[in-house]
């Protein structure tokens, strides 16, 4: 369940950050829904007990984020969803904490498809050695039976981001951001509890993505990116379901 509207969510925030998360969290759940005008700046100022720089700033933020749009003598109004920019790693998290349904998570899955495979393609023909060996030590450490499925998920994202690095592409780590919070937003919907049977099929996964790109396999890596991704879906679709029943 989404925290309350004004809520304050554990972890030290400064006042814009509290305000842009508690607003954007708002908007995103559909609090405020599309066309909705935000509450005045005097009110808002007040229940978040920041002074109107502060709030000023944050709404800022949000515009920026594509979520709203400030206009004279009117006020602040939420946008349509076709103006959310998904690829902001906050809007893209409080997407998850709002709930998710399977076809958003179809969706997610199609960005990854289209931009970690290729970029699985370009480590194997740029990544230095001390990067594929990097890759390999992660790939390898996932395999360790010690691993809850959180730890085992700290382990997955460490490696997609380590590889979108390798691919010695600016814009795929930029775009990391967006891989960073999808895998975090999926991986809260995974089971409390990871077998062994599971770490090793993740890791043994993962460790062939890095030997095809060892191989400079251009192909390989892709494909081995593909089955990743895919298997991954797989199973969290399941899950989802599973929850879902389970309510």
């Amino acid at each position: 369940m989404p925290p309350a509207i004004f809520g304050h969510r554990p972890g030290k925030r400064t006042s814009h950050k509290l305000v842009v998360d508690e607003l954007g969290q708002a908007v995103v759940s559909g609090e405020f829904a599309v066309g909705d005008t935000l509450p005045g700046d005097a009110e808002l100022a007040a229940r978040f007990n920041v002074s109107r720089t502060v709030l000023r700033e944050a709404m800022k933020t949000l515009a920026a984020k594509g979520l709203v749009v400030a206009r004279a003598r009117i006020g602040t109004r939420v946008l349509p969803h076709a103006n959310w920019n998904l690829f902001d790693s906050d809007v893209l998290s409080w997407r998850f904490n709002a709930g998710v349904d399977e076809k958003f998570l179809n969706q997610v899955s199609e960005v990854r498809l289209a931009l970690e495979p290729y970029a699985a393609s370009l480590a194997a023909r740029r990544a230095t050695d001390a990067d594929i060996a990097r890759m390999m030590r992660l790939a390898v450490a996932m395999g360790d039976g010690g691993h809850s499925a959180q730890t085992l998920a700290k382990a997955d994202l460490e490696f997609h981001l380590r590889l979108l690095e390798a691919s010695l592409n600016p814009f795929m780590r930029t775009v990391g951001s967006l891989i960073e919070a999808a895998l975090v937003g999926v991986f809260r919907l995974t089971s409390p509890t990871a077998d062994e049977a599971e770490i090793d099929r993740v890791a043994m996964a993962h460790i062939r993505i890095v030997e095809e790109i060892g191989r400079r396999n251009e192909d390989g890596a892709r494909e081995a990116m593909e089955h990743v991704i895919r298997v991954g879906q797989e199973r969290l679709i399941q899950n989802l379901r599973a929850q879902e029943i389970a309510r």
